[in-house]
């Protein structure tokens, strides 16, 4: 018999299916899993599908769901899918707008069979709008909500984020917000709904407090010449001695204090700093400071102080650090480095994601598990 992965955590009991695809519908899931949801992947067959394009067979993304294979455009494989629906509480899929609905899959056929299902749809540019229907990525979602216009090096061409603003950020994380706001109303209402997750959308929304910095004043439609995009010298990396980085965030007045002592910088500079015409000689200044020593030997100096330095790390150095093992932020299951789960409860507390990779199980063993009685 197959059980539901998932046992504990505060979303124990929640029933979502997953329509199979990359990137930020696949860590919705995995992040709905982390939390007890029991997940369950529906897949294309073998050599289909966007995994199959990339070469990604064993994706870190399926940790903690159960997979399951359905080809969508027959008939019984159809009908299983929306059986499974029917039982969930939850919808998650990562496609073009409309196809679903040519797969007979769409949220007016779905929503009349369970009228409570919270109808999940995560794309870049949205379900309307002109470029609904055109292919982007990560970069050019966000490149018309003008984050990508701000970020980079002043007078620079503007720097790619990874594919974390707008795929994860402004896609997995409103996503993640969207479906749980959804499912509380629901409780209430006894009604699910369709929740329109566009990358756009999300990224906007997190400008916000830039947007307000604008509005004010104190932020320049610019690249790297404001207080948090490199622009200011006590808020940025600088190469140690040994071409490894230190990042420097000393922003309030009290730190940069501290920074200062830490650096041996004339105390006086604490009263000009403010003013952007001084950034550049001060930005000299720690710069030439901090390539006196290693990275290493500046994270010792700095010590638990509030100097706000840290070491800039690789992946591979990342786990190693001793915050990071004292929190287990990272775990190595099979040699394989993957990040635990995020966050931590008190009263409900999550599974380790090791030896929890996706479990392939049959459509029809889904449906028994799922028409018992919660």
């Amino acid at each position: 018999m197959s059980e539901s992965p998932n046992s504990a955590g505060p979303l124990a009991g929640l029933r979502v299916v997953e329509f199979a695809g990359l990137g930020p519908a696949p860590l919705c899931g995995m992040l709905l899993a982390d939390l007890g949801a029991d997940v369950i992947v529906v897949g294309r067959p073998a050599g289909r599908g966007p995994t199959a394009s990339v070469g990604i067979t064993n994706q870190l993304t399926d940790r903690g769901k159960r997979l399951a294979t359905l080809d969508l455009k027959h008939g019984v494989d159809r009908e299983s899918a929306l059986a499974l629906l029917t039982q969930a509480d939850a919808l998650i899929e990562g496609f073009r707008p409309g196809t679903l609905e040519r797969l007979g899959l769409g949220p007016e056929v779905v929503l009349a069979c369970n009228p409570r299902l919270v109808y999940t749809r995560l794309t870049g540019w949205g379900q309307t709008g002109p470029r609904a229907h055109t292919a982007g990525h990560d970069l050019t979602y966000i490149a018309i909500t003008g984050a990508l216009h701000a970020i980079g090096r002043a007078g620079q061409t503007p720097v790619p984020p990874l594919n974390l603003v707008g795929d994860f950020a402004g896609g997995t994380m409103f996503a993640l917000s969207g479906m749980l706001a959804a499912l509380l109303e629901a409780q209430r209402s006894g009604k699910g709904q369709v929740v329109d997750v566009a990358m756009t959308d999300g990224v906007a929304a997190l400008l916000a407090p830039t947007l307000t910095l604008m509005a004010a004043g104190f932020w320049r439609d610019e690249r790297g010449v404001n207080l948090l995009d490199g622009g200011a010298p006590f808020y940025d990396a600088y190469p140690a001695a040994d071409g490894k980085f230190v990042a420097i965030g000393a922003l309030e007045n009290e730190f940069f204090a501290v920074l200062v002592r830490l650096l041996g910088l004339d105390p006086d500079l604490e009263k000009t700093r403010w003013d952007p015409a001084t950034w550049s000689a001060l930005r000299i200044q720690i710069a030439a400071a901090v390539a006196t020593k290693s990275r290493d030997e500046w994270v010792a100096l700095a010590g638990d102080s509030d100097a706000c330095i840290a070491p800039v790390l690789d992946f591979h150095e990342a786990v190693e650090d001793p915050h990071n093992r004292a929190r287990q932020t990272f775990l190595t299951d099979g040699g394989v480095v993957q990040p635990n789960v995020a966050p931590r409860f008190s009263r409900t507390p999550t599974e380790s994601p090791v030896g929890r990779s996706g479990q392939r199980t049959s459509a029809t063993q889904l449906l028994k598990d799922w028409s018992r009685a919660r």
